[in-house]
C-alpha cells in the first residue's frame, strides 16, 4: 500500500473559491479504482493550509492517478487559487495492523 501524506497552502482568502474544486478532486479520485482514502482537511490553526491525506493499492494505481483527467483540472487551478507550497510524501508500507 501507498500512504502519502502531507500539506498544500492557499491564501486563506481563496478558501471559499477552492473548496469546490478541492470537492471535485476529491470525489473522482475517491471513485478510482486503487483508491482506498483520499481526504483533504483545512488546518483549524492555520487558515490557507490544507492537510492531505490519501492511501492507494499500489503504484499503478498511484500513477493512472496522476494521469487522470481530475488531477490535471485540479493542477490547472492552482495558479487561480495561489497554490504555491506543497509538500507530499509517498510511502511504502506492508499491511495493515489493527491494534
Amino acid at each position: 500500500m501507498l500512504p502519502i501524506v502531507g500539506t498544500v497552502r492557499l491564501p486563506a482568502d481563496k478558501l471559499d473559491a477552492a473548496r469546490p474544486v478541492m470537492r471535485r478532486m476529491v470525489e473522482a479520485s475517491r471513485a478510482e479504482p486503487g483508491c482506498l482514502d483520499y481526504g483533504y482537511a483545512e488546518d483549524v490553526l492555520d487558515p490557507g493550509l490544507i492537510h492531505v491525506k490519501e492511501l492507494w493499492t499500489d503504484q499503478g494505481a498511484l500513477d493512472r492517478h496522476f494521469t487522470s483527467l481530475h488531477i490535471a483540472e485540479w493542477r490547472a487551478a492552482w495558479p487561480l487559487l495561489g497554490i504555491g507550497e506543497r509538500r507530499l510524501v509517498v510511502y511504502e508500507v506492508g499491511e495493515p495492523r489493527i491494534t
